[in-house]
């Protein structure tokens, strides 16, 4: 659904008047958040407004206490977080998977790793034009290709497949760089109310969660255009 939200300003939007800047809070470890970055991105290519339209990732984490390095299974942690037994687990894990087919993306859940993703989005914050590209290969580095995307050496290997140098993401992981940014992302996602992602918010005064339909974010965007500022 689609819902009009108080405005927030926790930053300014330096874009031109014309331009609406699209937030999106999105964790790499949410099968709805790549599923959902797909059906927006394939929306905003038929939008006849895209070029309008500034997107800006912010970071989430669902799971901000997991222990890094824990190297659970994607079950075994939703087993002992959730409550939920193996079969239920497992029929949720084919639910997402088929909705991920039919979007193109592969799902294994038999080989995904539960993982603290405060490094990854650390590393997100370095990409810049290459960001996109990083998102994607995170996602499938955890769901498709069974990579602990909490381990620092795997990350500067993602990192160095979509271009950026290896040697730099090694030094900005070991260091705390691009922490604060994350911390920042998260303190307004709890300044908006954010309780679950994928969430979008477009100037800070519309808003559409989850892992909508295209023509839903077709809607949104469209809403996101016309709708008045202040």
């Amino acid at each position: 659904m689609i819902c009009l939200t108080t405005a927030v300003t926790i930053e300014q939007n330096a874009h031109p008047e014309n331009t609406v800047e699209i937030e999106i809070w999105s964790d790499v470890a949410c099968p709805w958040c790549y599923i959902g970055k797909h059906r927006f991105l394939s929306a905003l290519a038929e939008f006849d407004g895209r070029d309008r339209v500034n997107v800006v990732w912010r970071s989430y984490q669902l799971d901000p206490d997991s222990p890094v390095g824990a190297r659970r299974s994607e079950l075994q942690f939703l087993m002992e977080s959730k409550g939920i037994s193996a079969p239920q687990v497992r029929q949720m894990f084919g639910h997402v998977a088929g909705l991920g087919a039919d979007e193109g993306l592969k799902f294994d859940f038999d080989t995904a790793i539960a993982a603290n993703t405060f490094d990854a989005h650390r590393l997100i914050h370095l990409a810049g034009e290459s960001r996109d590209a990083l998102m994607d290969a995170l996602f499938r580095a955890h769901f498709s290709d069974g990579v602990a995307i909490d381990d620092r050496a795997e990350l500067v290997k993602i990192a160095s497949r979509v271009g950026l140098d290896a040697d730099t993401v090694r030094e900005w992981l070991e260091s705390d760089a691009g922490a604060d940014a994350v911390r920042a992302d998260l303190n307004a996602a709890r300044q908006l109310g954010v309780s679950g992602v994928p969430f979008f918010v477009a100037g800070r005064r519309v808003a559409v969660s989850g892992a909508q339909q295209k023509d839903v974010f077709l809607q949104f965007l469209n809403q996101a255009i016309e709708a008045p500022v202040g």
